[in-house]
């Protein structure tokens, strides 16, 4: 095999260490953009072309991922469409290719005609208008084709996008670096916006800031120790809490030390959904100005006169003012 002739030396100690908690975003797109690695919706700020558009299409993935309002409007237009289609397929077929139809102006004969098809792609049938001759017959057979496809595509993917497991959860807008067991922690909150419940939720979370590296600022990635990386279960708040200790890349900082490197929290939470016993994901990220200095978050716990505990998740970002030790 031919031997590389500039290979390129790997410090087993350090260069993998480093490959190992970028989480796969890679040096290329920490160091040529200033935009945040991760937006708040889980997505990344990356353009991929150069592929062939019919490999880069996933309908599939577009259609289960879109609001339900799109997925909805695509149905009805779609609907639509066909009707309309079909209807024009029929006038085609010339005068007197569907009996019953009133002939005497095309836009009556387009509305019977869409009616028509809509009958026909539904199978309901009701026998006022019945198709005349071989090609409007094999039209009628298309059609009926078509909309028994159409109608099975349709309902399996809204039943894909009912049964599919998501993780509704819900983070804290800020992050805080407040006070911690007599020294200092970077946290941020989740909560569980739904009712299902969800166990062995497991958080990662890495941190990305500009370093001086050979006379040149570089953004650098490093994974980041926490109090606790996972919970057995989520009824109520997730604290989760990186202190900042003499291992923490935050040791010593100050406010503005802190601010000037620009720091990103990129947070990858992963859980088990006991209602489809299936591994769900979210992914979040705080921006340096999504981090609030010497604030420690507020109380959200309640009680209520049952006695039950009550969690007000609309309090989730409130915080107060507090001196750092």
């Amino acid at each position: 095999m031919p031997k590389d002739k500039h290979p390129i030396p790997i410090n087993p100690a350090i260069d993998r260490e480093e490959l190992n908690q970028d989480l796969g975003l890679g040096g290329r797109l920490a160091n040529q953009s200033r935009l945040r690695a991760m937006n708040q919706d889980g997505t990344f700020n990356v353009d991929r072309f150069g592929a062939p558009k019919w490999e880069a299409l996933n309908v599939y993935h577009a259609l289960l991922t879109i609001p339900w309002w799109k997925f909805l409007s695509l149905v009805v237009l779609a609907y639509l469409f066909l009707n309309s289609l079909f209807a024009l397929g029929y006038i085609l077929c010339g005068p007197g290719s569907i009996s019953g139809v009133n002939e005497s102006t095309f836009g009556i004969r387009f509305l019977e005609s869409f009616f028509f098809s809509v009958q026909t792609l539904v199978t309901i049938g009701y026998g006022k208008m019945t198709p005349e001759g071989i090609p409007a017959n094999v039209l009628v057979a298309v059609e009926a084709l078509t909309g028994l496809l159409g109608f099975a595509l349709a309902t399996g993917l809204l039943f894909a996008r009912f049964s599919r497991p998501i993780a509704h959860l819900r983070f804290s807008k800020n992050a805080v670096i407040a006070p911690f067991h007599g020294g200092r922690a970077i946290m941020f909150r989740l909560a569980n916006g739904s009712t299902n419940e969800l166990a062995e939720v497991r958080a990662r979370v890495t941190l990305l800031r500009l370093e001086e590296k050979n006379g040149q600022m570089v953004r650098k990635f490093h994974q980041l120790n926490l109090e606790r990386d996972r919970v057995g279960f989520l009824p109520i708040q997730w604290v989760v809490v990186h202190p900042i200790d003499s291992e923490s890349p935050f040791y010593g900082q100050t406010e503005a030390e802190f601010l000037q490197s620009e720091p990103e929290v990129l947070v990858l939470i992963s859980a088990t959904d006991e209602t489809f016993m299936q591994t769900v994901h979210t992914r979040y990220s705080y921006r340096f100005e999504e981090m609030a200095w010497g604030v420690k978050f507020r109380d959200i716990y309640e009680t209520s006169p049952e006695g039950r505990t009550r969690l007000d998740v609309r309090r989730l970002d409130e915080y107060d003012a507090i001196e750092l030790p």
